[in-house]
């Protein structure tokens, strides 16, 4: 029986690992056969405090791990693939196994869509990311490309043209998605341009990115464009699947938190970006992660004082 079982290891969930360990709740985490999170896809952040010189982000993501494990979490490189949060105690399993535990942390992160390209894996942190918060300081007076045509998108390239001597937006159709004052936005923006009804096929470069293989998605005509950096903006899918029917989840498939960390579950809380629809950036789901771990030592206290009390 574990008191808490926290499931992933990035940001949120190591930093809930951390302070349930320095509470003396011994967390097991579950992080998953690739630990670490989106920043173990990333080169190096300047953004996380602490480190005014930047790190890699691997290299920060082996630190939380280090730190948690120094303070008691114990840390198992399994995937979850199942959850029973109806029963009590709570029932994870895995394929060693099924695992019981009295409180469960949920912070298995979210997943960008990439459009699936060559180059584009190869590429990333070389001129081709998600994140123009993380990675558009980078790009100062270079040309920047944006694909996508939501407000995520728009929000992007308004966000980039404080870096980059020009932003191109790379859209599909031959109009935007994204609502009426964004659109109003980006259109009286003179450092925005457009391509319309086109399509990326690749990303161009050796060690880093230095076009793009257009195709028009009307008459089939290929075009390249000079590109010093790609920002995908076409969405984040939450990685919740193994929750369906256990936890509330909202339309777009992120976990439901009515209150704080606390979920529709008894004893399930959360954090990062499963349920952060707006942020998604190390920091705040590291403090989310500490809200999840406080919220859950103050359960554990309480459900364990109820049970004092009737013995």
């Amino acid at each position: 029986m574990e008191r808490l079982i926290v499931i992933g290891s990035g940001p949120a969930g190591l930093t809930a690992a951390i302070y349930a360990a320095r509470a003396n709740l011994r967390p097991l985490v579950l992080a998953g056969g690739m630990y670490g999170g989106q920043l173990m896809l990333t080169t190096e952040v300047e953004n996380y405090p602490g480190f005014p010189d930047g790190i890699q982000g691997p290299d920060l993501m082996l630190k939380f791990r280090e730190q948690a494990e120094r303070f008691g979490a114990r840390i198992e490189d399994v995937d979850v693939t199942a959850v029973d949060f109806a029963r009590r105690p709570l029932v994870v399993r895995t394929a060693g196994g099924e695992r019981e535990a009295r409180s469960v942390i949920v912070a298995t992160g979210a997943a960008a869509r990439w459009l699936g390209i060559p180059g584009e894996e190869r590429l990333r942190g070389r001129g081709v990311s998600t994140c123009a918060t993380c990675d558009g300081a980078f790009f100062r007076e270079k040309h920047i490309v944006v694909v996508g045509g939501g407000d995520s998108a728009m929000e992007e390239a308004l966000f980039l043209t404080r870096f980059g001597r020009k932003v191109t937006v790379v859209h599909r159709r031959s109009g935007l998605r994204a609502s009426k004052i964004m659109t109003d936005r980006v259109l009286a923006n003179e450092k925005i341009e457009f391509v319309w009804n086109a399509v990326v096929e690749e990303a161009v470069g050796e060690s880093h990115l230095t076009g793009l293989k257009l195709r028009d998605a009307e008459n089939g005509s290929r075009s390249e464009l000079a590109a010093d950096a790609l920002f995908v903006a076409i969405g984040h899918d939450p990685n919740t699947a193994i929750f369906a029917g256990q936890l509330e989840l909202d339309r777009a498939g992120y976990i439901v938190s009515p209150g704080g960390t606390s979920t529709s579950a008894e004893g399930v809380f959360v954090a990062g970006d499963v349920h952060d629809i707006r942020y998604k950036q190390a920091i705040t789901a590291a403090g989310s992660g500490c809200k999840a771990a406080m919220d859950a030592e103050k359960y554990l206290e309480a459900l364990e004082f109820a049970a004092a009390t009737r013995a």
